[in-house]
C-alpha cells in the first residue's frame, strides 16, 4: 500500500489515499495551524473504530446476524509528554437488533485478536527507514 501525502502551506498537508478519497489535515489554531484539516491522531482513533467496525459487522454475517444499526464512541487517552502516544482507547459499541451479546463479544474479540490490523498496526514495533529527495538514508530512524 503506497501513499501520497502534500503539504499545502503552514501545518497543512492533503493527501489521496490509494482508493482515491482525499483527506485534509491540519493542526490546531493555538499550534499555528489553520484547523482546515483533521488532526492525524484524530484519524488514527477513526481509523481504529472502522477497522474493528468493518471486521465486527463482517463476522456477525457470517453468523448470520444483521445488525439494523451500528455506531462507536470511542475515547482516546493521550500520554502527557511528548511523543503523546495514545495509551488507552476505549469502545462504547452502539448496535440494535437481534443480536445476543455472546455472539457479539466473540466478534469483538476476534477483531481485535486477529483480524484489526490498524490496532495491531498501533501495539507493534515497526522497523522504520526513509529517503531525502530521492537517496536512501543511511540509518533505520
Amino acid at each position: 500500500m503506497k501513499t501520497n501525502i502534500k503539504w499545502t502551506g503552514d501545518l497543512a498537508f492533503s493527501g489521496t489515499t490509494p482508493s482515491g478519497h482525499e483527506v485534509k489535515m491540519d493542526a490546531a489554531e493555538d499550534v499555528g495551524g489553520q484547523n482546515s484539516g483533521a488532526r492525524p491522531t484524530e484519524l488514527l482513533l477513526q481509523s481504529l473504530a472502522g477497522c474493528t467496525g468493518i471486521d465486527i459487522v463482517m463476522i456477525l454475517k457470517k453468523m448470520r446476524l444483521e445488525p439494523l444499526s451500528f455506531q462507536m464512541e470511542i475515547d482516546g487517552t493521550r500520554a502527557e509528554e511528548n511523543p503523546k502516544r495514545f495509551t488507552h482507547y476505549h469502545i462504547h459499541y452502539l448496535l440494535e437488533g437481534e443480536l445476543p451479546e455472546d455472539k457479539v463479544v466473540r466478534a469483538i474479540r476476534l477483531s481485535k485478536d486477529t483480524y484489526c490490523s490498524v490496532y495491531h498496526s498501533l501495539n507493534a514495533s515497526m522497523a522504520v527507514s526513509y529517503s531525502i529527495n530521492g537517496a536512501k538514508g543511511q540509518q533505520k530512524v
